[in-house]
């Protein structure tokens, strides 16, 4: 590692310098820990994808059990085909999932890591 600082392009990969680096140690640590390009671009994706206020009314919504289309636009005041358009981009974010029972399509979130992280932001937001 050198003593400069960089930054590398996600796109190109290509490192320019910044600065010296004062904490090397820190430095090294801190990019031996850091998650591959590739899993760092599928987070922002999935914060892209919660951070509508929409889509976290949704979320909410779903918190403490399944709801149909209907159910949801009830309760986020929405129009059905609103709703539908934000729950695929939730469904193809992995955020949510569904079933079919007859003719009533059900959600309900994905798993219990969307519960935490919706509280942890709330308890980071009301400090």
């Amino acid at each position: 590692m050198s003593k400069y600082s960089y930054i590398v392009s996600m796109s190109s990969n290509k490192k320019k310098y910044c600065c010296s680096v004062i904490h090397q140690p820190e430095v090294d640590n801190a990019l031996e820990k850091m998650p591959a390009d590739a899993n760092i671009l599928d987070l922002a994706d999935m914060f892209r994808i919660v951070g509508d206020s929409t889509r976290l009314k949704i979320l909410y919504a779903l918190r403490w059990g399944e709801l149909c289309v209907c159910d949801i636009s009830a309760v986020v005041n929405m129009s059905q085909s609103a709703v539908s358009h934000q729950l695929r981009v939730l469904k193809q974010g992995r955020v949510v999932r569904n079933r079919r029972e007859g003719k009533v399509v059900y959600y309900a979130l994905d798993d219990m890591h969307i519960v935490e992280i919706l509280e942890m932001a709330m308890e980071h937001i009301l400090e």
